[in-house]
């Protein structure tokens, strides 16, 4: 869907915004259009750069009235590259920016174009902390409205299981605060539904007191892959609710393309037991490279920044594990080792503590269960190599896909996936669809992992 806009239509949305408007050949214009995804190359009509909820709203309705798509820009991190729009409006959220944190109650007031890097630094002041992602530059609007997987989720639940409320703009232009309380129905589905019920324009979150953590990374040399993969599936299970701990097969961040197996770990209880938790961590084999110790919170969380560049070409596949088998931790070094790019990796995720003990059904994101969760990330730099390191990347999946249960964290979908989209909110479906039909029967908001309202 696409069109062309008069300067009067145009002039007309300057004057009604009190953020900046931006059209094709303005100043700022191809900036503003590009997100973290260095494959999604697209030029919407009008970039409305939004800085309050009534600003959501005009937005909202000037692409209504002009027939125009609609997408939303929050971080612009997801691989999916879904929040721009070809010859539509993209609804700019990166200069809402506000945050306000209330040390007495726990809480925080945050807008949409926030980073988790900016919120945690604002949180970090008081001693406060609150489940986000593991790469700093991700925005907290997208990550939150999938689900929000996180550092601190085995102790305090992923992000929207901290989210109090959301003050959202609806299909029909209507600003909406929905809590347990108020408009409960929106307030579940928002909660994992991602960006198909409407604009997020700010979240109230519960906050931790989480300041120094035992954190960092430990790596080993690949031919040691075997056994720290077996000790990793050995000593996850036992792991506390302080402590969360992944494993990846990923290369070496020095540019050398040396493979190896890490073990990033977070652990924000008591720093001695932090200490005696690396401790196990560090029999796992002889480590080339061990910067584990105590740090402030909001350093985890641009531990893996230099893994993601904006602008790298990222295709990624992702499903929960059925099995950690050997078999099943085989494939993964062997397909591994036939990376074509030195920025590829295999991650696996520990899913165990709070975000396990909520019901499938509590929120829209339904994943519950104790177990482990694959994303695989074929990341390079050339478009030329896109043909060859987007088939390893399909090449591994099918591989690994006996051993992969029919569920899917939604915020990993690639832009290819639509066929998946289903199979990433389980028993939770057709709630969704029926909630879909209500909020926004006319798909308004489709550019998203999409749950669309026929079914």
């Amino acid at each position: 869907m696409g069109g062309s806009l008069s300067t009067e239509q145009v002039e007309g949305l300057r004057k009604r915004l009190s953020g900046a408007v931006v059209a094709p050949g303005d100043a700022g214009y191809d900036d503003v259009r590009q997100i973290h995804n260095g494959m999604i190359d697209k030029r919407p009509a009008l970039i409305a750069r939004c800085q309050t909820a009534a600003d959501i709203a005009d937005a909202i309705k000037f692409a209504r009235d002009a027939g125009l798509e609609i997408s939303v820009r929050g971080g612009g991190h997801n691989v999916a590259g879904r929040a721009v729009t070809e010859g539509g409006v993209m609804i700019d959220l990166q200069t809402m920016k506000g945050i306000e944190v209330d040390p007495k109650a726990a809480t925080v007031r945050a807008q949409p174009g926030l980073t988790w890097g900016e919120y945690n630094d604002a949180t970090f002041a008081h001693g406060l902390a609150t489940t986000g992602g593991v790469v700093s530059t991700t925005g907290i609007a997208g990550l939150t409205l999938g689900g929000g997987v996180g550092w601190l989720m085995p102790k305090y639940g992923i992000a929207i299981d901290n989210v109090r409320a959301i003050e959202v703009v609806t299909a029909d232009g209507q600003i909406r605060t929905v809590s347990d309380d108020a408009d409960p129905d929106l307030f579940w589905a928002m909660r994992g539904g991602g960006g198909n019920f409407g604009v997020a324009s700010s979240f109230e979150y519960a906050a931790h007191p989480v300041s120094t953590v035992f954190s960092g990374l430990i790596a080993f040399d690949l031919p040691d892959a075997p056994k720290v993969l077996d000790f990793f599936r050995d000593f996850t299970p036992t792991n506390p609710d302080e402590l969360l701990t992944n494993c990846g097969l990923v290369h070496a961040p020095d540019g050398s393309g040396h493979k190896i197996v890490a073990m990033p770990l977070c652990h924000c209880g008591d720093l001695a037991d932090g200490e005696k938790a690396a401790d196990q961590v560090r029999t796992a084999a002889t480590p080339l490279v061990d910067l584990l110790g105590p740090m402030p919170y909001p350093v985890v969380n641009t531990l893996l920044d230099a893994g993601f560049p904006k602008g790298a070409r990222n295709y990624w596949k992702s499903a929960f594990f059925k099995d950690l088998s050997d078999e099943t931790l085989g494939i993964m070094v062997e397909r591994f080792e036939k990376a074509p790019s030195i920025m590829s990796g295999l991650i696996i995720e520990h899913f165990h503590g709070q975000v396990t003990r909520i019901p499938a059904t509590a929120t829209a994101y339904p994943f519950r269960e104790p177990g482990y969760n694959l994303v695989l990330i074929a990341e390079w730099l050339d478009p030329a190599e896109d043909a060859a390191n987007i088939a390893w990347a399909r090449a591994t999946f099918a591989d690994l896909s006996p051993h992969m249960a029919d569920a899917v964290y939604v915020n990993y979908l690639g832009d290819d996936e639509r066929d998946r989209v289903r199979a990433a909110y389980g028993p939770n479906w057709e709630r969704l669809v029926g909630l879909k039909k209500k909020y926004d029967p006319d798909n308004v908001f489709h550019l998203n992992q999409n749950i669309n309202p026929a079914g």
